[in-house]
């Protein structure tokens, strides 16, 4: 349920594709990742997000783990909040730290081949707004 005082709801879906980055053909994702691990951290780009946007209501961060179908959503963002900028800046900050700082391993399928994404990747912390642009800085 929207909250009265919310009249922005921003809703990230990132979709299973049939392909990557020199890896045609795609046909089977799957993810898997550490609870104790993720959820944290989780738990920190939230707290972020309301000590960056302090209007924000409800706020869901989900990324599934085991089999994704090509299609199927792998990862959701969903932000609610008085206006629409900050619901859009919030969603996007969400789901560009989760990408960096959230370790969750992604097995791919496509023809000739398939691999566990074990290419090296920096997994980063959650930026604070201490390290990070500030909102006035953002909107510019």
């Amino acid at each position: 349920m929207v909250l009265p005082a919310c009249g922005a709801v921003v809703q990230f879906s990132g979709t299973a594709r049939d392909h990557s980055v020199d890896r045609p053909g795609v046909d089977r994702l799957e993810y898997e990742a550490y609870d104790e691990v993720v959820e944290p951290r989780l738990d920190a780009i939230v707290s972020e997000m309301r000590k960056r946007w302090d209007d924000l209501g409800r706020i869901a961060v989900l990324h599934r783990v085991g089999r994704v179908a090509v299609g199927d959503p792998a990862v959701v963002v969903a932000v609610s909040a008085p206006h629409r900028d900050a619901a859009f800046e919030a969603a996007r900050f969400a789901i560009d730290t989760l990408k960096t700082t959230v370790p969750i391993w992604k097995r791919e399928r496509w023809q000739g081949g398939e691999s566990w994404g074990l290419e090296p990747q920096h997994i980063a912390g959650v930026p604070s707004a201490s390290t990070g642009p500030s909102r006035q800085e953002a909107a510019r």
